[in-house]
C-alpha cells in the first residue's frame, strides 16, 4: 500500500501504527453494526419510528467515529495531550450547561443539544480526563517538586463534582476506579491504597444512605423481591433461551419487551439470538484489546506514555466488564454502554477518540539510546 521510504504522514502512520490492535477495534465497530440490526428494530417500533431508525443512526455515527479515531492516531503525544486539555475544559463547561439547560431524561440531566445533535459531554471528558491525570502523575515522577498528585486530585474533584449532580453514579464510579488505577500504576504506597479504598467504601455507603436511586438499585441487586427487576430478569432469561448457539438472527423474543435492548442490554440480545458462543467471542475480543494495550504500556519507558495507555485501556476494559456484568446480574445496574456495540452517538465518538489516542500513543518510535559521558568510565564505573 505504502512504501517504507514514503515520507507522507499517512505512510508513516501506516508503518508505525499497531495494525493488529486497529483491526480488532474495527472488528468491534463492525460487530456493533450487526448487533444493532438485531437489537434495535423492536425499540424503534415501540417508539413509533421507522424500524431501522437506530440502525441507520448507528451507521451514520460509525463513519465520523472511524475518521476521528484515525485522525487522532496521527497525532504525536504532545498533540494528544493538548487536545485532551481542550476537550477536558470544553467538556466540563458543557456539563455545567447541561445541568442548567439540558433536557431531563429519566430524572437525569446529562445531555445538551447543539445544532440539533444531542451530546453527552461527560462521555468525551472521560478519555481526556485519563490522559491529563496520567500527565500529572508522570510529571510528579519526573520532577518530585511538581504538585502532580494535587493536580490529579483537583481534576478528579472537578469531574466527579459535575457527575454526581446529574446524577450519574455509574460514570462516577468508573472515573474514580480509573483514577485509582493510574495512581497505583504511578507507584503510590500501600498506605495510599488503604486510604483510597476506605474512601471508596465510605463513598458507596454515603450514596446508599443519601441517594434513593442508588439505594433502590443496590437493594434490588441484593434482594430481588425488594423492587422491580424486570429488565435484569428478562436479560437472564435471554441467556437461558439462547443456549450455546442461539435461536438465530431475528428470532429472539426477549428484545420485544426489553426497554434498553439496543443500549444497556444489547449483550443479552446477542446471547438469545447468536448464543453464548458469540458472547464468549465478544468477551475474547474485548480481552484482546485490553491485553494488547497493556502489553504496549509495559514496554513504554516514558512515564506519560505508559500511564496514558494504561489508563485509557483500563477505562475501556472496565466499561466493557461493567456492562456485561450487569447483563449477567453480577452487579447492580449502572446504565453503561458496551463499547462500540451499544447504540449511542456520544458513546461511539468518545470511544473512538479514546482508542485513537491509544493507537497514537503506541505507535513505534525510535528509542533513544543512553550516551556515556566523560564522567563515566569505559565499563560504567564513575571516572576518577
Amino acid at each position: 500500500m505504502f512504501s517504507r521510504t514514503d515520507e507522507r504522514v499517512i505512510a508513516r502512520w501506516w508503518w508505525t501504527v499497531d495494525k493488529v490492535l486497529l483491526g480488532a477495534v474495527l472488528a468491534l465497530i463492525l460487530g456493533g453494526l450487526v448487533l444493532s440490526l438485531a437489537a434495535s428494530p423492536p425499540v424503534a417500533d415501540r417508539l413509533g419510528l421507522d424500524s431501522f431508525h437506530f440502525v441507520k443512526r448507528h451507521a451514520i455515527f460509525v463513519v465520523p467515529a472511524v475518521a476521528l479515531m484515525i485522525g487522532v492516531s496521527l497525532m504525536d503525544p504532545r498533540q494528544i495531550r493538548r487536545s485532551a486539555l481542550v476537550v477536558f475544559i470544553a467538556g466540563l463547561c458543557l456539563m455545567v450547561l447541561a445541568l442548567q439547560f439540558g433536557a431531563e431524561v429519566k430524572g437525569a440531566r446529562r445531555w445538551i443539544s447543539i445544532a440539533g445533535f444531542v451530546l453527552q459531554p461527560s462521555e468525551f471528558v472521560k478519555p481526556a480526563f485519563v490522559v491529563l491525570v496520567a500527565w500529572a502523575f508522570s510529571e510528579r515522577i519526573k520532577r518530585p517538586d511538581m504538585p502532580g498528585n494535587m493536580l490529579a486530585v483537583l481534576m478528579l474533584a472537578a469531574f466527579v463534582g459535575l457527575l454526581v449532580p446529574q446524577p450519574d453514579f455509574g460514570q462516577t464510579m468508573l472515573a474514580v476506579l480509573v483514577w485509582g488505577a493510574l495512581f497505583f500504576a504511578a507507584g503510590m504506597s500501600w498506605l495510599w491504597i488503604i486510604a483510597l479504598g476506605g474512601l471508596g467504601v465510605g463513598g458507596i455507603a454515603a450514596a446508599y444512605a443519601m441517594v434513593p436511586h442508588v439505594r433502590e438499585r443496590i437493594d434490588r441487586f441484593l434482594d430481588p423481591e425488594s423492587g422491580d427487576t424486570f429488565q435484569i430478569d428478562t436479560a437472564i432469561e435471554s441467556f437461558v433461551r439462547g443456549g450455546w448457539l442461539g435461536r438465530g438472527p431475528g428470532e429472539g423474543t426477549v428484545k420485544q419487551s426489553l426497554p434498553d435492548s439496543h443500549t444497556d442490554f444489547i449483550f443479552a440480545v446477542t446471547a438469545e439470538e447468536f448464543g453464548i458462543v458469540v458472547c464468549l467471542i465478544l468477551v475474547a475480543a474485548f480481552a484482546f484489546v485490553v491485553l494488547r494495550g497493556l502489553a504496549h504500556a509495559l514496554r513504554e519507558r516514558d512515564p506519560f506514555l505508559r500511564l496514558s495507555v494504561t489508563g485509557l485501556i483500563v477505562l475501556f476494559g472496565l466499561q466493557s466488564a461493567i456492562n456485561m456484568a450487569v447483563n449477567l446480574h453480577l452487579m447492580p445496574a449502572k446504565g453503561m454502554t458496551l463499547p462500540f456495540i451499544s447504540y449511542g452517538g456520544s458513546s461511539i465518538l468518545s470511544l473512538a477518540y479514546g482508542m485513537g489516542m491509544v493507537l497514537g500513543l503506541t505507535r513505534r518510535r525510535p528509542q533513544t539510546k543512553p550516551v556515556l559521558t566523560e564522567l563515566t568510565g569505559p565499563v560504567g564505573v564513575p571516572a576518577e
